[in-house]
């Protein structure tokens, strides 16, 4: 399968990132195809709302770096996002490639019938404070067809290298599987 991985952390040695270096591994080893893009370490802004989708010949009118990602979105069989939360939230980093997955919708492309998976960690260690990354997902997942094949949620993690006292990678290597 292809698949496309975009994370949303600004630490490149931070919990979430040792996640998704896990499931990389582990999803390469399964022989699936993986391309990452790094949203942190894009240009990447937020939707213009515009409405002018893929009329210039690319997915956004305002040419920046979401449209080195929309291609390999449309080409993938498995979008996966990775992030921590931040403020009970979508990281902004990573927030602009969610939002501006709509100009598939405005561009009437099809994209419906991918897999998806979810990869976070936060602070507390109440799951509940994961819920501002997952329900956004999911309705959006609703919305585009997309079947939710796993999440990997990690709690009570926040300095670099905490993951490394949880089985959080683990999680996100067996996350490979399921695709």
């Amino acid at each position: 399968m292809k698949i496309v991985v975009v994370t949303g952390s600004p630490r490149k040695h931070g919990n979430s990132f040792a996640m998704t270096d896990a499931f990389i591994r582990e999803a390469e080893q399964c022989g699936h195809t993986v391309k990452r893009f790094d949203a942190a370490f894009m240009k990447i802004g937020g939707c213009h709302a515009c409405q002018t989708c893929f009329k210039t010949g690319k997915a956004c009118s305002f040419d920046d770096d979401f449209n080195l990602i929309a291609p390999s979105i449309l080409e993938a069989d498995v979008v996966v996002f990775t992030m921590p939360v931040y403020w009970y939230s979508i990281p902004a980093q990573i927030k602009g490639v969610i939002d501006r997955i709509y100009s598939f919708c405005i561009a009437g492309k099809e994209i419906s019938g991918k897999k998806y998976g979810l990869i976070t960690c936060c602070e507390e260690d109440d799951l509940t404070v994961m819920d501002g990354v997952r329900i956004p997902l999911q309705r959006s997942a609703a919305l585009l067809k997309w079947e939710m094949v796993g999440e990997v949620l990690v709690p009570g993690v926040l300095e670099a290298g905490d993951i490394d006292k949880t089985d959080g990678c683990k999680q996100a290597a067996e996350l490979a599987h399921k695709f």
